[in-house]
């Protein structure tokens, strides 16, 4: 049986050592299943918030698989990511609609009033920013992600107000 990772609400966050406990309980069904490389590192950035180098190894070791292809497959993919990450994910569509409508406009405005850039953290570590090429969005543009929520017709001045929704 394939697990997933669960995101649970008033939890105490798991230890260092509880995390890696769970990494191996997962390296362990994961093992001999072809191609479970990206669903184990799904889960891995899922208990860590994002992928340390330490957990890298250890599931390199698990797997017995090279450095080299484990870090490959992270560099590759856009959604993993080598550096902590904010509680949130905002994704600022830059696609053609987006764009032609209004979301550079959005996008610096999300820029300026979190005090980061894109590819960044704030230093709260509530969100991080990030460009997306299409969130296949066009007819509601321009539109953003934060986390799994599509936010639509966004005008600059909405920006406070979906942070807030956050906050």
């Amino acid at each position: 049986m394939i697990s997933t990772a669960t995101v649970c609400a008033n939890v105490e966050p798991a230890t260092e050592a509880e995390r890696f406990a769970r990494l191996d309980q997962v390296i362990a069904e994961y093992r001999n299943i072809p191609g479970a490389l990206i669903p184990l590192l799904q889960i891995a950035q899922g208990l860590f918030g994002y992928l340390p180098e330490t957990a890298l190894k250890h599931i390199c070791t698990g797997l017995n698989k090279s450095y080299s292809e484990v870090a490959g497959v992270v560099g590759f993919y856009s959604f993993f990511s080598t550096t902590p990450r904010g509680r949130h994910t905002i994704r600022v569509c830059q696609g053609t609609a987006c764009y032609v409508r209004g979301g550079k406009r959005v996008l610096e405005t999300f820029k300026h009033t979190l005090g980061v850039d894109v590819g960044q953290t704030t230093p709260s570590r509530q969100f991080t920013l990030e460009v997306a090429r299409c969130l296949g969005a066009c007819g509601i543009a321009p539109a953003c992600l934060v986390d799994n929520a599509v936010h639509q017709s966004i005008k600059p001045n909405h920006v406070p107000v979906i942070l807030q929704k956050y906050e």
